[in-house]
Formats: C-alpha cells, structure tokens, sequence
C-alpha cells in the first residue's frame, strides 16, 4: 500500500483553531451561558487584570530583551537591510549580492 502522507505534519493548523472556536461559542450558547455577562463580571474583570499584569510582568522580565535582539540584530541587521540593498540594485540595474557571489557557469554546446 502507497503511503500518501509522508509529509504530514502533527498539530492544528489555524483553520482548525478557528472551527474550534466557533464551536465552543456554539456549545456556550447552547447551555445559555454569554461570554459578555461573564467577561463584564467583577470577578472575570479581576480575573482579565490579573492575567494582564502577569502577561505584562513576564514580557518585561523575560521575553522583551530576546525580542529585541531577535528583531534588531538579527531580522532587521542581517534580512531587511540585505533585503532592502538588494531590492535598491535590481531596481538601479546592477546586480545583486547573488549576482556576484555566484560563479560564472559556461555552458558548452556539442553538435
């Protein structure tokens, strides 16, 4: 038998999450139980605050510094700038870093 899913991945794809949503709003519905009410009550309005407190103390402490080394120094410094300056020399007409960094290949013709 010819195995077709070679390449399958594990996980849930975004469209996934999306019907899954969509079904828990249904199953809430179905059992009378509005995310408005909840959300607007003192204790899901103390609950929504401390989740963002928390959210806000952990991207302080521990995730701000790798994002940005990650976004400046490595996305913007090594693919934006190298993007942008090649994008420029298409756009003037010389070439680019490939351009000159590849070597010159000659092709023979036998008759």
């Amino acid at each position: 038998m010819i195995n077709f899913n070679k390449n399958k991945q594990d996980g849930i794809s975004i469209l996934g999450v999306l019907v899954f949503g969509f079904i828990l709003i249904l199953v809430l519905s179905y059992f009378n139980i509005s995310i408005k009410a909840v959300v607007d009550s003192p204790t899901g309005q103390e609950n929504i605050g401390y989740v963002k407190g928390t959210s806000q103390n952990v991207w302080d402490k521990y995730l701000a510094t790798p994002a940005h080394y990650l976004w400046q120094d490595v996305w913007v410094n090594i693919f934006w700038k190298g993007f942008i300056s090649n994008m420029e020399r298409i756009r003037d007409g010389k070439p680019t870093d490939f351009d000159n960094a590849a070597k010159s290949v000659q092709v023979q013709t036998t008759q």
